[in-house]
């Protein structure tokens, strides 16, 4: 077994979150500034450093109303939540397998407990880190360090599958094999390949021959 740990980001890798991040963003965008930025902006920070940076990208001034507007027009659409296509029978394998998953993501916990109440797979993981959990954020190590922490795991045998740049970034600093994947439609391919990481991988069912 080549990794017998692997994390996973949440939104863009496990579910499909872009499109309701995206109209979130817009919304608060436009309603607490009045103003329509374009979509790579508004989305280029999303699975980072959380939705206080991004927020602070487009007003240092107005984060804590903008974060609320965006909270409040963003939690409800949860209901409508779906996986990303193939995820959840890779995951299924995969522990069947005897792999131990995780989620290190930049989502709060209790929005992490709002999508796996919707999309049904919050059992499949032994641990999960939000992002309000630790002092720093992606692409700091410092959140897949706890995960490996939680589960007694040497971070050389963890493998970390997301889809921005910064879960690239934080899985080198962690000194974890860092697996890029292209199915979250938030970051271009382009954008994940400069990060240079150890696999990239089109489809779900693509980890299994990665991992």
């Amino acid at each position: 077994m080549r990794f017998p740990v692997v994390l996973f980001d949440l939104d863009g890798t496990v579910v499909d979150s872009g499109a309701i991040i995206l109209a979130s963003m817009r919304h608060a965008a436009k309603e607490v500034l009045g103003i329509e930025p374009p979509d790579e902006e508004l989305m280029a920070a999303v699975g980072g450093p959380g939705l206080e940076a991004q927020m602070r990208a487009l007003a240092p001034d107005r984060v804590e109303e903008l974060v609320t507007v965006y909270r409040a027009h963003n939690e409800p659409l949860h209901d409508g939540l779906v996986s990303c296509d193939g995820i959840d029978d890779v995951l299924v394998r995969l522990k069947d397998g005897g792999r131990r998953l995780g989620i290190v993501t930049a989502k709060r916990r209790a929005t992490v407990d709002l999508a796996f109440a919707t999309v049904p797979l919050g059992h499949l993981f032994e641990a999960v880190v939000g992002g309000d959990e630790t002092a720093r954020h992606k692409p700091s190590p410092e959140p897949l360090l706890l995960a490996a922490e939680r589960m007694e795991a040497d971070p050389r045998e963890c493998a970390y599958v997301g889809d921005s740049p910064f879960d690239i970034r934080a899985a080198k600093a962690a000194g974890m094999h860092a697996v890029a994947v292209t199915w979250g439609g938030i970051h271009e391919r382009a954008k994940l390949e400069r990060e240079g990481p150890d696999a990239i991988v089109d489809r779900p069912e693509d980890l299994l021959d990665v991992l």
